[in-house]
C-alpha cells in the first residue's frame, strides 16, 4: 500500500500517534557526564530501544522508525563508528526472535552499500523472516539522510521511465515520486521526538516530515523512558493538527 501525502489529502488523526519517528540522541554525552566511554552510551541507548518498542507495542503505535546512523554520522572517529557497526550487528542477532515473537516486522532503510557483507546479509534476513508481522513495523534508519532518499526515489522514478520506454515527463508530481521514497510502506509521522536538548531535524525524514508535530526533550536517549514517551504523547494529544485548514474548519466538522 502507498499512502497519500498530507500535502494533497488530510490524513486521518488519532489520540495515539500512529507513526512515532525518533531521532535517539545523547549516547555519547548521556556516558560522558559518567566519566564512561561514549559506548557505553550506545549500549545503554540499545535498552532504551527495546523498552520504546515495548512500550509502543502497549500504546497502540504501528510505526516506530528510528534513527540509528545517519549519512554524515561516517565523520565520527573511526573507532566509534566501528562499534556501532558491531553493535548494529549485535542487536540484530540478538533481536530479531524476540522481534518475530512479537509480531513485530522490521525494516532497515538507508544506503546499504557501505556496511559489510555480514550486515547486509543479517539485515536481508531479518526483514525476510518478519515480513509477515503485522502488529508493529519498526524501522531503523542506516546510512540514511532525507536528502538520500529524495534523491534515490528521483533517479529510481526517472531510470523506471526510461527503461519502460515512454516518453519521459518533465514535470512530475507527488503521486508519481511517492512510490519510491524509502517509506512508501508507512503513513507520514504522527509525532517526532529528538532527546538530548537539540532543536532541528539533521537531514531526517525530510519529505514525510512535511505535517508532523515535534517534540524536543533534553532528555539524554539513554534516560528516555516510559513515562518519557506518555509526555510526549500527552503533548501530541493538545495539538491541533489542521494540515493547513482553520481551526473553524475543524470545529464545523466536529459539529
Amino acid at each position: 500500500m502507498i499512502y497519500s501525502s498530507s500535502t494533497t489529502a488530510v490524513p486521518s488523526v488519532g489520540c495515539v500517534p500512529r507513526h512515532l519517528a525518533i531521532i535517539m540522541d545523547g549516547n555519547g554525552r548521556w556516558a560522558t557526564k559518567r566519566f564512561l566511554p561514549r559506548v557505553a552510551g550506545h549500549v545503554k541507548g540499545a535498552d532504551a530501544v527495546r523498552n520504546v518498542v515495548e512500550a509502543c507495542l502497549d500504546r497502540g503505535v504501528e510505526y516506530l522508525t528510528l534513527f540509528a546512523f545517519s549519512s554524515e554520522n561516517w565523520r565520527r572517529p573511526e573507532e566509534e563508528v566501528s562499534m556501532l557497526m558491531r553493535l548494529f550487528v549485535t542487536m540484530l542477532e540478538r533481536e530479531v526472535v524476540r522481534m518475530h515473537a512479537n509480531d513485530i516486522r522490521l525494516k532497515v532503510v538507508g544506503d546499504m552499500s557501505r556496511f559489510n557483507t555480514q550486515l547486509q546479509d543479517l539485515v536481508a534476513n531479518a526483514e525476510r523472516k518478519t515480513a509477515g508481522n503485522t502488529r508493529l513495523t519498526v524501522t531503523i534508519c542506516a546510512n540514511y539522510g532525507g536528502r538520500w532518499d529524495i534523491m534515490q526515489a528521483v533517479n529510481k522514478m526517472t531510470a523506471e521511465a526510461a527503461v519502460s520506454g515512454l516518453p519521459q515527463e518533465t514535470v512530475y508530481t507527488e503521486e508519481q515520486l511517492a512510490p519510491y521514497l524509502a517509506m512508501a510502506y508507512a503513513p507520514e509521522p504522527d509525532l517526532f521526538i529528538r532527546t538530548g536538548g537539540e532543536q532541528r531535524i539533521s537531514n531526517f525524514l525530510l519529505w514525510q516530515l512535511a505535517y508532523t508535530e515535534l517534540f524536543f526533550t533534553e532528555t539524554f536517549w539513554p534516560d528516555f523512558n516510559v513515562e518519557c514517551l506518555d509526555a510526549a504523547i500527552a503533548s501530541y494529544q493538545q495539538r491541533e493538527r489542521r494540515f493547513g485548514r482553520t481551526s473553524a474548519q475543524l470545529t464545523e466538522k466536529k459539529n
